[in-house]
């Protein structure tokens, strides 16, 4: 039987916490515990829920994650990332933008992460960029725009958390969805960037003197053999997604303070300091979204969003529209990583129960929410860009439409053509 004031009483302090300007953590485990106490159920559940909810095995996954990322991004690889990816776009009209694009991808693939894209990338080429003459808040939208490829391409460990949420989906096929779509990404980011920098006239970059493509091959190729180590070992099935990014650290480790020499071997406190304070809050997010998960399955939330969207209607071109809508709508005011960790539980069986992979509603769902990160009020990666170009935020925004309906083409192509996002893991696995 449904308890519609149990779920009135969630929702409401749900929403009552948010508008009070809680942390979402603390919003997560206070409308649990609030409508608990209602419910008569002991407090003790909200415990045991937050605990089982990091007791897993694949979930120390993102904290090795996060620390590969946090390692690479202290030394000197945006630089050298940047310089390799001129020696293919650099010398065209615009080309330091589709440098930017090309530089963002290359450094998501070993960062996983949108922010750290976006801090390393931007704090090279937006200045670069700005001193060449491209107009500021372009720089910004291009940068900010171009990192989101991070949270789709492998090693994402958005893609991780969207598996721990939605019970246990194959990580690997997840990263293996990602790829296509990430360079679906890639090119339609460098056609705009191109459009754009004809149109505003921007001059061709400088291409790269050849005594110099030696050692930016070089460079390059072992930066990006973090995203190698990590994607082939867990595919050969030499280490899991776990012991891939504990393998990715000590390259990392050993690259930036042994071969590159970029920081001193004192400034690796500085790093874990950083990934310590970053892996809490998100295991303590995970934990209260687990929590939040289990009185959401008490309450049949999820079979009541079900019912309702196929009461609306039956055909999954339909209802993927209308999830892609509230999904888009939602990245507006909320954060990614919380997105991912609500909206899976209640959206998963909608699809499942259409028939849509759970893979390729993941790649969808985590495309949807990466979007909301370059959108106001609460656009992450739109906050970092601007700060780092010095531009507001409504002219960032304004200069980031273009690129914004760009990715929302993307997005429907992934929705309605499965095989973008399932081709790759399907070849793979053998299916």
């Amino acid at each position: 039987m449904i308890n519609a004031t149990a779920i009135a009483i969630l929702l409401l302090s749900f929403v009552v916490l948010i508008v009070l300007r809680f942390p979402i953590s603390i919003t997560l485990a206070g409308s649990t515990l609030i409508t608990l106490i209602y419910l008569d159920i002991p407090w003790v559940v909200v415990g045991q829920r937050m605990i089982q909810g990091i007791n897993s095995f694949p979930l120390l996954t993102i904290p090795f994650f996060i620390l590969a990322g946090q390692i690479m991004s202290a030394g000197g690889m945006a630089v050298r990332l940047v310089n390799f990816a001129q020696l293919f776009v650099g010398a065209v009209r615009g080309g330091l933008a589709m440098v930017n694009c090309v530089a963002c991808m290359f450094f998501g693939n070993i960062s996983g992460s949108a922010v750290a894209d976006v801090s390393s990338i931007g704090s090279v080429l937006i200045p670069a960029m700005k001193k060449k003459g491209y107009d500021a808040d372009y720089a910004v939208a291009v940068t900010t725009s171009a990192s989101i490829q991070g949270v789709v391409v492998p090693p994402s460990h958005n893609l991780v958390l969207y598996s721990i949420a939605a019970g246990g989906v194959s990580i690997s096929s997840l990263f293996l969805g990602g790829i296509v779509p990430g360079l679906c990404l890639l090119f339609t980011l460098m056609a705009v960037s191109y459009f754009i920098a004809v149109k505003r006239g921007y001059a061709k970059g400088e291409p790269i003197q050849w005594a110099d493509v030696p050692k930016i091959v070089r460079d390059g190729f072992l930066s990006l053999l973090t995203g190698v180590i990590i994607l082939g070992g867990i595919l050969s099935g030499w280490f899991t997604a776990t012991e891939s990014g504990a393998m990715a650290c000590a390259y990392a480790f050993i690259l930036t303070f042994f071969v590159y020499k970029d920081v001193p071997l004192s400034g690796f406190y500085l790093i874990l300091k950083r990934t310590f304070r970053t892996v809490a809050m998100v295991l303590f997010l995970i934990a209260a979204s687990d929590a939040f998960g289990w009185i959401l399955a008490y309450l049949k939330i999820p079979a009541l969003v079900t019912d309702l969207f196929l009461h609306i209607s039956s055909n999954p071109m339909v209802i993927l529209l209308l999830i892609n809508v509230l999904l888009l709508l939602l990245g507006f005011p909320m954060d990614m990583a919380p997105m991912i960790l609500i909206m899976t539980p209640i959206l998963l069986p909608v699809v499942t129960s259409l028939g849509i992979d759970p893979v390729h509603f993941g790649i969808i769902l985590i495309l949807n929410c990466g979007i909301g990160l370059i959108t106001p009020p609460v656009g992450t990666v739109l906050f970092v860009g601007c700060a780092i170009g010095r531009v507001s935020v409504d002219q960032a925004t304004r200069a980031s439409w273009p690129f914004f309906f760009a990715m929302c083409v993307v997005l429907m192509l992934i929705t309605y053509i499965p095989d973008i996002s399932l081709w790759l893991p399907h070849l793979v696995n053998g299916k």
